[in-house]
């Protein structure tokens, strides 16, 4: 079974819109099914074992993983050994909106950014996903949209691939094509986060400036959200006081975002 892009393209170069009609409800409805079985297995789930667990055909399981590769719902692992939820998925996730953290951890985060001159932003994790849930608005986001689709390019999604690699999950295939060509470059970030118990990136989004990013943790030791500083390139290589702030809202959000 090839999972080669199909030519959805028309004359003027347009995307031609999908074929959908009244007969195709089923089809419609199998392959939500498939997405959603994805979803629930995680990374690196197989044409195989989505067939096996939803009882379908395996060559209807293919046709659909196929369709849903084409239009960017699902990606191959960067190891070929299955799937994961593509970039059309994370942009779908995005348009709801995330549940707000509760006030009291709003409370702790303006304190900090009236202390601190740089932006300061909070996400959250869910498994190998996260959601920006507190952006700084005096200081947003340069392109929230790649922080998302690639997570090795951001302090904070270095946060979790460091996470990922420490627990030995399976890594999402949000990665940039520069790290998916050089495997050492996961190994770095595993390696610096566990001498410093940080992540950080520099200019990645905006030259001369960068982002430090803090875990902050939950009752069993779990990683449940971040918290960054952008600001500065040099701020972030020499942080300074700037560190010892970040780290006591880090341990002051802990209880907060259990």
């Amino acid at each position: 079974m090839s999972f080669g892009v199909r030519d959805d393209s028309q004359e003027d170069g347009s995307r031609r819109p999908p074929d959908l009609r009244a007969r195709q409800p089923k089809a419609v409805h199998s392959a939500l099914a498939v997405l959603e079985e994805v979803a629930r297995c995680g990374a690196g789930v197989t044409a195989h074992q989505v067939s096996e667990n939803l009882g379908l055909p395996r060559a209807t399981a293919y046709r659909l993983i196929n369709l849903l590769v084409q239009d960017e719902y699902l990606v191959r692992m960067p190891d070929l050994r299955g799937f994961t939820l593509g970039r059309k998925v994370v942009e779908l996730a995005h348009l709801v909106a995330p549940v707000p953290p509760p006030r009291a951890a709003v409370a702790v985060v303006e304190e900090l950014r009236a202390s601190i001159r740089g932006g300061v932003h909070l996400v959250r994790y869910e498994g190998d996903r996260m959601r920006v849930v507190d952006a700084d608005p005096d200081f947003p986001l340069a392109d929230e949209g790649r922080l998302l689709a690639e997570l090795d390019v951001s302090a904070v999604g270095r946060l979790l691939l460091a996470e990922l690699l420490r627990t030995g999950a399976p890594l999402p295939a949000d990665l940039s094509a520069a790290t998916r060509s050089s495997p050492g470059s996961l190994e770095a970030i595993r390696r610096e986060y566990e001498r410093t118990g940080r992540a950080r990136q520099l200019d990645a989004f905006t030259a001369g400036f960068g982002c430090l990013a803090l875990p902050i943790r939950g009752p069993g030791g779990e990683l449940v959200a971040g918290l960054a500083l952008s600001a500065p390139r040099v701020r972030i290589e020499q942080p300074g006081i700037l560190l010892d702030q970040l780290a006591d809202g880090a341990r002051r959000l802990a209880p907060l975002l259990r």
